[in-house]
């Protein structure tokens, strides 16, 4: 028997395919073949239609099921992770109202922003441990503003997950983990923040029936097995953002376990029990997978958007190769990189460092002396030292790291990147090879809340090395200082 696992992105769906028993991955496939589209209609805006997903989730599940001769009675659960903080509103038939805005579009800042002061900044972080900032609460008050005959017609609002779930189901429903990543919880009174609500004039009969994040959510309806290709009464067990199920996908569930992706943006995902919000405006805070009102498990995310798209930036502008290509020639460099460094900020406004918009900054090159093989280095070593800094953010806002698991993405298969993360901040990471629908699928295991054989399925099939911190500390800590002062008069100056 099998389960499968959906991973809906704003590039493209991945459907994995794992045995159910084992955990083994059997195949991953990924719709379309190019990457997808958004609309802009003004700059800082980015819409996708609802059923595009619908449709590249459909052609996903019968490629697997071609692919790999598996009769649909076979599959016995789904998960599904998702696209965080978009909006989808339907009408009382359940047809899309408009696209979604999604995830990265910024036209309800301000809107979040005003709610931020008007309600107070201590009772948003105390109570939503966010500000509601350009969430999916707010994003639902601009339709309000801008489109009130749009508005006027909304039976119910999702996210991106929650729609696919329906589409799957015919039954609209949602979890505390995806209202709180929509800035909906109000975790002080353990419930929907009808103060919130209030606020923005929404009315709580928009909010989607509840249900646990690992539970029977829906069964397969016979419209969803006839456009799927599963079959009827297949079970829905698991959904959650990509965020959360990226750190689930590793094995990321106790406090002081933290993950960790070196993607196009890198993120750190720490898991605590605590409801500080100390670092509420530059740290992001949400119920984790695991979350209940009696044993709190927050998932604490730091975003770096100038992570891994930096490394590609290089690699698109230098007469190099590959990423293999750049990282020998940053091997041939001692750290530091010669004093050449690079603050790798040059992917939109940082929240982590109070949404300033600093740029890329190259400093020091000495025309004479430097080359390619320095500007790697001072790369790879920028971007790490990101990730130490977040880290120090996080450390302020009382996590304490115990383990730190990352996936073998491009940035943590280099030595240089995930030495200089280890060593500067003295602990052991370790590097898996897995994906967001691998552990989606996974997921469904816990619906019967064996999370012990959970973990043995990553260690067994996905471990891959792990890296430690190297006992020569000191030129670590001379570089990330002389970065780290660099940074912070950047930002005086700013």
């Amino acid at each position: 028997m099998y389960s499968i696992g959906y991973d809906i992105g704003s590039s493209s769906i991945k459907a994995a395919l794992v045995e159910t028993a084992t955990g083994r991955s059997i195949s991953v496939v990924s719709e379309p073949d190019v990457e997808m589209g958004m609309l802009a209609l003004q700059n800082g805006w980015a819409e996708q239609h609802p059923d595009d997903w619908w449709k590249h989730v459909c052609n996903a599940t019968k490629r697997l099921l071609k692919d790999q001769s598996i009769a649909a009675t076979d599959i016995t659960g789904i998960g599904i992770s998702y696209q965080m903080h978009g909006l989808v509103i339907v009408d009382s038939e359940g047809r899309p109202l408009r696209q979604s805005i999604i995830w990265c579009d910024s036209r309800a800042v301000e809107i979040g922003q005003k709610a931020f002061d008007e309600l107070g900044h201590q009772r948003c972080a105390e109570q939503l441990l966010n500000s509601p900032a350009n969430f999916t609460a707010s994003k639902l008050k601009w339709v309000q503003e801008n489109e009130p005959g749009i508005y006027a017609k909304i039976d119910k609002f999702m996210l991106p997950g929650d729609y696919i779930a329906y589409k799957l189901s015919d039954k609209i429903r949602s979890t505390i983990g995806n209202l709180s990543e929509g800035i909906f919880w109000d975790f002080k009174d353990n419930s929907i923040a009808q103060w919130l609500l209030d606020y923005y004039g929404i009315d709580n009969k928009l909010v989607p029936e509840l249900v646990d994040t690992f539970s029977i959510q829906g069964k397969v309806s016979r419209q969803g097995a006839e456009a799927s290709g599963l079959a009827e009464g297949t079970p829905i067990l698991y959904r959650a953002g990509d965020q959360p199920n990226n750190a689930l996908s590793l094995n990321v569930f106790h406090p002081g376990e933290v993950a960790a992706t070196g993607g196009t943006s890198g993120v750190i995902y720490a898991v605590t029990e605590s409801l500080s919000s100390k670092e509420s405006t530059r740290v992001n805070n949400f119920a984790h997978v695991n979350y209940t009102g009696k044993n709190p498990r927050i998932g604490k995310l730091l975003c770096i958007n100038g992570a891994g798209i930096q490394y590609r930036w290089l690699l698109n502008n230098l007469n190099v190769a590959s990423y293999e290509e750049m990282n020998g020639l940053a091997a041939s460099v001692e750290i530091g990189s010669d004093g050449v460094t690079i603050h790798p900020f040059g992917n939109g406004a940082e929240r982590m460092l109070n949404n300033v918009s600093l740029g890329t900054r190259v400093s020091n090159i000495n025309l004479n002396n430097h080359n390619t093989s320095h500007l790697c280095r001072a790369a790879l070593e920028g971007i790490a030292f990101s990730f130490v800094y977040g880290m120090e953010i996080l450390k302020s806002d009382d996590i304490r790291a115990k383990v730190i698991r990352a996936g073998n993405d491009n940035l943590f298969r280099s030595d240089i990147f995930s030495n200089t993360i280890a060593t500067l901040i003295g602990q052991e990471i370790e590097i898996y090879d897995t994906t967001g629908a691998i552990g989606a699928a996974r997921a469904c295991l816990l619906y019967q809340g064996d999370f012990e054989a959970f973990g043995r399925q990553l260690t067994e099939h996905d471990y891959v090395m792990s890296f430690k911190p190297s006992t020569e500390k000191r030129p670590y800590e001379i570089a990330y200082d002389k970065w780290k002062n660099e940074l912070e008069q950047l930002l005086k100056n700013n």
